[in-house]
């Protein structure tokens, strides 16, 4: 194989035959190293290249291009997902009324006798940061005391903990809040079987209605009064859900990241379902479901970690309609360490892939919703969103761009490469979180590295596997900085510095960001398609992945906190 035939191959065989016949100048050190693995160049020659053409030729090149085609062809599916989103979300806004417009409402006197029975439940585990913050939330809310009955499900596991919150609710009674403290010899069903055990206590057959809220949620003093309305006046409705705020979004870049994925999932996905489906997920807390709506569709089940997805879905099936009320908003924390982040996305990843592996076939069959309703529930809310929209940023733009950057035999549309995703991205953050328009770009990368970690969730849950079924509480720090005398009762023993780092370490991010930094700097000396413009910058993200850099750094008892 000689120079000409060189310049007639393609830009893979000129990196190797310029090696063999030195015609560009390597150095020796270069030349030594490249034989010293992969051999002297008439090996190179004989064997290894005629080898790789071949591969490429009938494996490499055919492969790609058939993953490149997948993934535009899932490129364009969710394109008409955002756009069907978007213009349902539209249609809410600018042409459909609101919801007090749409459905009966009238306001209600807190001091009324005439107002139902509600139960509030607040499940707690090893939440000793955050604890007071839902309870006396909970405790303060407008509605007569004889009418409400706020229910402490404790799963704690620490006695000193316990301790602290029975003491929570002891100082609540006294001052004449109908209050209940319950705990369980087991955590079985997690979540699920908390909420399940607390209503089979007798005292909450009187109740009509029961609201849900997490141990670090704020609902305001009026929640009741604005939301119950609905429910009261208009019985076909099975659940109302108010919109979350976050207390510390502004912590650090990890909580900024979270709430524009947040905010979209808010202002697009569930307005829209709400406005026209009358379908969507419940978030899992700030949301008042009617009891009958639950005992319908067989109770809280707990046989996947993303229980409220499950009773949303089987309530669905029921007829049951959905509410979502953008202008009632309940105030939570973001998990601020990245640790902790991982931890809830890969439940939140795996639980909806199991869920439907276990729930297709009840949708498909079921006789009491429209054909229509049920082809949402099937194809837009799990399979592009859930299952299309998880795995195709991870496979495009980790595993199947970097891989084409090196290959020119295989060519990428612009268009669905790079422009589409980030002027979406761009469209997005303006309408739904305007203050953090500047982070639209590396919003876009962030959210790649995490669609590695929840691709991974997906497959677990899609098989079934074991960690699939592993409930990790997601950890709020509340005011765990600043009353560490509480803390440090649980707290583990100081680790050294260097240990503390080894644990932050993700080695499969680090295998990651060495791949696109190789296929950047490969694309540096040979390419012509500049895709190292983003092959560099996302190698940086996973790389400050890999090392555990995003969100605040915990320091252990007795030292300070950083952020990061």
């Amino acid at each position: 194989m000689g120079f000409l035939e060189m310049q007639s191959g393609n830009l893979g065989n000129r990196c190797f035959l310029s090696f063999c016949d030195g015609k560009w100048g390597l150095s020796s050190s270069k030349s030594f190293m490249l034989e010293l693995f992969l051999g002297t160049p008439d090996v190179l020659k004989v064997k290894i290249i005629p080898f790789w053409e071949l591969a490429k030729t009938w494996f490499v090149v055919p492969v790609l291009k058939v993953a490149l085609y997948i993934c535009l062809t899932c490129s364009f599916l969710l394109f008409v997902e955002w756009v069907h989103m978007m213009f349902l979300a539209a249609l809410a806004k600018l042409v459909r009324k609101q919801p007090a417009e749409r459905y009966k409402w009238e306001s209600m006197d807190g001091e009324s006798e005439d107002l139902p029975m509600v139960l509030v439940q607040i499940p707690i585990y090893n939440e000793i940061e955050v604890y007071k913050v839902s309870i006396g939330a909970a405790c303060k809310l407008s509605w007569p005391p004889e009418k409400l009955i706020v229910q402490v499900l404790d799963d704690s596991t620490d006695p000193v903990i316990k301790d602290l919150i029975w003491k929570e609710c002891i100082m609540w009674a006294n001052v004449g809040v109908n209050i209940r403290y319950q705990i369980r010899e087991t955590r079985v069903g997690f979540k699920a079987g908390a909420l399940k055990q607390g209503l089979k206590h007798e005292y909450t057959k009187e109740c009509e209605f029961v609201a849900i809220f997490d141990a670090d949620f704020q609902p305001e003093p009026d929640f009741l009064l604005q939301a119950m309305p609905f429910l009261v006046h208009n019985p076909e409705i099975g659940l109302v859900q108010a919109r979350w705020r976050f207390v510390n979004a502004d912590e650090c870049f990890l909580t900024r990241m979270q709430e524009m994925s947040l905010d979209f999932q808010f202002v697009i996905e569930q307005e829209g379902g709400s406005s026209v489906h009358s379908f969507f997920s419940f978030n899992g807390s700030g949301g008042i479901w009617r009891l009958a709506a639950i005992e319908s569709a067989g109770g809280w089940n707990d046989r996947t970690t993303v229980e409220d997805m499950d009773l949303a879905v089987r309530t669905g099936l029921k007829g049951w309609k959905f509410l979502y009320l953008s202008n009632i908003e309940v105030t939570s924390e973001l998990p601020s360490t990245f640790k902790a982040f991982r931890s809830q996305q890969h439940r939140w990843s795996s639980g909806p892939s199991n869920l439907f592996t276990k729930t297709v076939t009840e949708i498909a069959k079921n006789q009491e919703v429209s054909f229509w309703q049920k082809f949402y529930m099937i194809y837009n809310f799990f399979f592009i969103r859930k299952l299309v929209g998880t795995s195709f940023t991870f496979f495009f733009y980790c595993m199947v761009l970097p891989l084409v950057s090196m290959m020119p035999d295989v060519e990428v549309p612009k268009w669905g490469a790079i422009f589409a995703t980030f002027i979406i991205a761009t469209i997005n953050t303006l309408i739904t979180t305007p203050r953090s328009l500047h982070l639209a770009v590396p919003w876009v990368l962030f959210e790649n590295i995490m669609s590695f970690h929840r691709t991974k969730a997906l497959i677990i849950g899609l098989m079934g596997a074991r960690s699939a079924n592993e409930w990790i509480v997601t950890e709020k720090l509340g005011d765990a900085l600043k009353n560490k005398q509480y803390v440090e009762t649980t707290a583990p023993k100081k680790s050294s510095m260097l240990k503390r780092f080894i644990e932050r370490i993700l080695i499969q991010e680090l295998v990651m960001a060495v791949l696109l930094f190789g296929c950047g700097c490969y694309g540096v000396v040979y390419g012509t398609d500049k895709y190292y413009i983003y092959l560099f910058p996302q190698a940086a993200f996973f790389t400050v992945a890999g090392f555990g850099l995003y969100g605040t750094v915990v320091p252990p008892p007795s030292s300070t906190a950083g952020e990061v």
